[in-house]
C-alpha cells in the first residue's frame, strides 16, 4: 500500500520545515540548539497537525541523535523502562550526545508512567521530547515539567497551508506527475482548520477520486463535493475536537441546556477525555457565569473531582447535571472582563508602588519610615468599611470591575455605591 500523502510529504530538514518560524526561522530557539549541539529536553504543545512528530523526527537526524519514540496510547511502564534501558547503552556505547526519547500524546500518560521518565530525563540519559495537544500544565507532573522546556506550536497560517498543497504538486513523487492545478484554495484551508496532516489528507482523498490522466482543477466548489463526510463523525484528535467543544461551550453561554447536552452526547460518543470536558466546565464556570452565581463555580469543581474519581460509562450523568445546572444559571462575565482590564493596566503603568499606608511594617526601620501610617482599619468602623485608598495615586478611582446585571450582582454594585460613593463609576 501507498504511503499517505502527509506522510511522502513529511520533510526531513530542517530547511524544509514550513511554519513554526519563532521555533525553527533563523533566530529560532530550536535553531540555536541545533546550532550549539545542546538539546534540552523539551514539551511541544499545540493543534493536530502542526508539526510536532515531524519536528522531533528532525532534531534527531540533525543533532546525529539516536531516535526512540513511544505513543502514550499503547505504551506502558515496562516499556518506557526498556527504551530507557535501550537508550542508556546506545548513549554509553556509541556516542557522548544524549537518545532523544519522544512520546506521542504524552498528556495520556498516568502519573506513574510520567514519574517512570523522572530519573532518565534529571540523569541525562535521554532527552525527552514530548508531544501533546493538551495544556501540559495540567496534563503533565510538576515534576516532569519542570525539567522539560515547552514550546508552543500554533496552527499552519493561510500562506504556509498553500504552501504546502504547492509543494506536495511539484514534488511529490505522485501528484507532480498528474495535472492539477489549484484554482481555489479557499474550502481546502477552512475544511484543514490549520491541520497541515488534514490538509493533505483531503487534497489526496480528492485528487484520488479523478482517473489518472484526467486534469484536475481545484475549486471550492469540488472541494465541498468530493468531501461530504468531514461534519459528520466526531475526531476527537482533530478539527471536531476543537469544533464541538466550541459548541459546547457557547451554548451552556448561550443559556440553551438542550444544545448543549447534545454537544456533550457527541463527545462522550466520541471517546472525549472526561476530565477535558469537567475542566471546561469549571473554567466556563467561572469566566461566564462568576458572581451571577458563585455556586456554579462549587458545582463544577466537584464535577470535576467526581468524574475524575468515576470515570466513564457513569461520568455521563454527573457530566449533564453540571451541564444542565451551569446552562440554566445566570450569567455573567464581570469578573473575567475585571482581570483582562487590571492586566492590560498593569502592562500599561508598569509597577506602580505600593501605598504607604497599606504596606506592611514588619520591622521597626520599616514603621520609621512611615510604612502602614493612617492606615484605617475597616474592623474598627461602622459597617465594617473605610473610605481609604488602596490604588496606587497614579490610577487611584480606576474602576476595573463593574457587576454584571443580574440579582446576585446588582445586590454587590448596591453595596459598591453606598460604600464607595462617587470614587468609582459604578
Amino acid at each position: 500500500m501507498n504511503e499517505p500523502l502527509a506522510e511522502r510529504l513529511r520533510p526531513k530538514q530542517l530547511k524544509d520545515y514550513l511554519s513554526q518560524t519563532h521555533l525553527v526561522g533563523e533566530q529560532g530557539v530550536l535553531t540555536q540548539q541545533l546550532k550549539q549541539g545542546v538539546i534540552a529536553s523539551m514539551v511541544f504543545w499545540g493543534p493536530p497537525g502542526t508539526g510536532k512528530t515531524t519536528l522531533a523526527n528532525i532534531i534527531a537526524n540533525e543533532s546525529e541523535r539516536p531516535f526512540y519514540t513511544l505513543s502514550a496510547i499503547n505504551s506502558g511502564v515496562k516499556d518506557i523502562r526498556d527504551v530507557i534501558d535501550k537508550a542508556k547503552q546506545s548513549g554509553g556505547l556509541f556516542t557522548t550526545k544524549n537518545p532523544i526519547l519522544f512520546i506521542d500524546e504524552i498528556h495520556r500518560f498516568s502519573k506513574s508512567q510520567q514519574d517512570s521518565l523522572l530519573q532518565a530525563v534529571e540523569k541525562g540519559w535521554v532527552t525527552l521530547i514530548g508531544a501533546t495537544t493538551e495544556n501540559p500544565s495540567f496534563e503533565v507532573i510538576p515534576a516532569l515539567l519542570s525539567r522539560c522546556q515547552v514550546y508552543i506550536l500554533n496552527s499552519f497560517s493561510k500562506d504556509d497551508l498553500e504552501s504546502l498543497l504547492k509543494r506536495a504538486i511539484n514534488e511529490d513523487g505522485q501528484l507532480s506527475k498528474r495535472q492539477i492545478k489549484l484554482k481555489e484554495t479557499e474550502a481546502l484551508i477552512r475544511l484543514s482548520g490549520g491541520d497541515a496532516r488534514k490538509l493533505l489528507n483531503i487534497f489526496e482523498l480528492i485528487i484520488t477520486s479523478y482517473d489518472e490522466n484526467e486534469k484536475i482543477i481545484i475549486t471550492n466548489d469540488i472541494v465541498s463535493q468530493k468531501v461530504q463526510s468531514n461534519t459528520v463523525r466526531y475526531d476527537k484528535t482533530g478539527e471536531q475536537h476543537f469544533d464541538i467543544i466550541s459548541a459546547f461551550i457557547k451554548s451552556i453561554r448561550g443559556s440553551d441546556p438542550n444544545a448543549a447536552v447534545y454537544w456533550l452526547a457527541r463527545m462522550i460518543e466520541g471517546g472525549e477525555d472526561v476530565k477535558f470536558i469537567a475542566r471546561r466546565l469549571l473554567i466556563l464556570a467561572s469566566e461566564d457565569i462568576g458572581n451571577a452565581n458563585p455556586t456554579a463555580l462549587v458545582i463544577a469543581n466537584n464535577t470535576f473531582q467526581a468524574v475524575s474519581i468515576i470515570g466513564y460509562p457513569e461520568s455521563r450523568i454527573i457530566l449533564s447535571q453540571c451541564t444542565t445546572y451551569l446552562a440554566t444559571s445566570p450569567k455573567s462575565n464581570a469578573s473575567y472582563e475585571a482581570i483582562g482590564k487590571a492586566q492590560q493596566l498593569v502592562k500599561e503603568t508598569g509597577d506602580l508602588s505600593v501605598p504607604l499606608s497599606i504596606r506592611n511594617a514588619p520591622t521597626k526601620l520599616m514603621k520609621e519610615l512611615g510604612y502602614g501610617d493612617n492606615y484605617q482599619y475597616a474592623h474598627k468602623y461602622e459597617n465594617n468599611f473605610a473610605l481609604h485608598e488602596f490604588l496606587p495615586d497614579e490610577i487611584k478611582n480606576t474602576t476595573l470591575y463593574k457587576p454584571g446585571n443580574n440579582a446576585r450582582e446588582n445586590a454587590q454594585r448596591d453595596f459598591l455605591k453606598q460604600r464607595w460613593k462617587d470614587k468609582y463609576d459604578y
